[in-house]
């Protein structure tokens, strides 16, 4: 009998790192012969990435939660000038998440052999549970630091009592093994498009630096924008994929540096485009202030394109190496900006590590992390 495993998460009515590369897993997991099944926390049309038809799909409604429809519409009523009270709201619907997941679980986790939960939330919810954490890998996503006094400091020691913990970079293993022995570092798959690519034309890639990812302040991109506008880009032009609440103070911003005719937004674009982005890319500019294990970096170098990134917490460092690109200190601008400028004026240098990143990403083959996840899977 093929072991029945259950994937929780949110959503997947709308773009998203996680709800994309737990597809990616599920899929694969159900063509090497699982029951695979996945709840989906959110009512809807749960149809963004594709799922393989063999995938039963479970929903229940964490918004129909008398919390939310309730009490929230009594805060926003009462608590207009209270300073925390989107803080609180969120509260409200953690916990109403919690009470609906929870009652599906108790009703129908002996259908399964396995849980393995998507987010550090749903994680320390299920491990105050003990016959449910029995049998639930936790899947760490988001960075170790993340979760504040509630989730961070209160629940995420309760992790001792789930059947493992899978995280995809370095510094997290040495985290959660604190809590739990039963940890282990598996990379996330990359999955298609970018797995597809089995030849890349480097003579074709044009003079493009490229950014993809949201617009956000931890993100950084405003720096990118000041270090870019302080060197000779000379036929050099800078495309950044995204959207998010900076997008406006970032087109502001290249207006004041007077960059119009450098750099260009596209908003948000589909996978596919941003496969034909990156392979006619040549450089990926990244200044995040915080990350776990940044996928778009991965994707790039499947795609044959040099990497250029500050090294911040804590996903870039797992990446980057001499083969591929450049590893910052973090928050040192001039040294990414006279490496930047080095690359732009180096074109045999530059097209060398295109080449070189591209044989980079075989280390990365969902082949060799997939027979990761079977042997957790098949042993712990």
């Amino acid at each position: 009998m093929p072991k029945k495993i259950l994937f929780i998460y949110y959503q997947n009515v709308k773009p998203g790192g996680v709800a994309r590369v737990m597809i990616n897993l599920a899929n694969e997991l159900c063509e090497n012969g699982y029951d695979i099944s996945i709840l989906f926390l959110m009512e809807g049309e749960n149809t963004f990435y594709q799922i393989n038809p063999r995938i039963k799909i479970y929903t229940v409604d964490s918004f129909a939660h008398w919390g939310f429809n309730k009490v929230n519409p009594v805060l926003d009523r009462y608590l207009k000038k209270f300073r925390y009270r989107y803080n609180l709201k969120k509260y409200v619907y953690d916990f109403g998440q919690w009470d609906v997941m929870n009652k599906w679980l108790k009703k129908n986790h002996s259908q399964f052999d396995m849980i393995i939960s998507c987010w550090y939330k749903l994680s320390a919810q299920i491990a105050t549970n003990r016959i449910l954490a029995a049998k639930t890998i936790a899947w760490e996503h988001s960075n170790f630091e993340v979760g504040g006094k509630i989730w961070g400091d209160f629940l995420r020691p309760q992790y001792k009592n789930l059947k493992g913990v899978i995280c995809i970079n370095k510094a997290s293993v040495e985290y959660y093994k604190k809590l739990n022995p039963h940890t282990f570092h598996i990379s996330n798959i990359i999955g298609k498009p970018f797995e597809n690519i089995d030849k890349i034309d480097f003579e074709s890639k044009k003079n493009q630096l490229v950014y993809v990812g949201r617009l956000d302040e931890e993100k950084n991109v405003s720096s990118i924008i000041d270090a870019v506008s302080k060197i000779d880009l000379k036929d050099f032009t800078f495309k950044i994929i995204g959207d998010g609440p900076e997008l406006e103070n970032l087109i502001k911003l290249t207006e004041e540096k007077s960059l119009q005719s450098k750099i260009i937004f596209t908003g948000q674009m589909s996978i596919e485009q941003i496969k034909t982005e990156l392979l006619g890319s040549r450089i990926f500019l990244f200044m995040s202030k915080k990350e776990c294990l940044p996928t778009v970096l991965l994707e790039s170098l499947f795609c044959g394109v040099t990497l250029l990134s500050y090294d911040c917490r804590y996903g870039p460092s797992d990446i980057i190496s001499d083969n591929n690109g450049f590893l910052i200190p973090m928050n040192d601008q001039i040294m990414f900006q006279k490496t930047l400028k080095d690359l732009l004026d180096h074109n045999d240098k530059l097209k060398e590590l295109n080449m070189s990143s591209y044989d980079e990403s075989k280390k990365w083959k969902k082949e060799y992390i997939l027979e990761k996840w079977m042997t957790v899977i098949n042993t712990i």
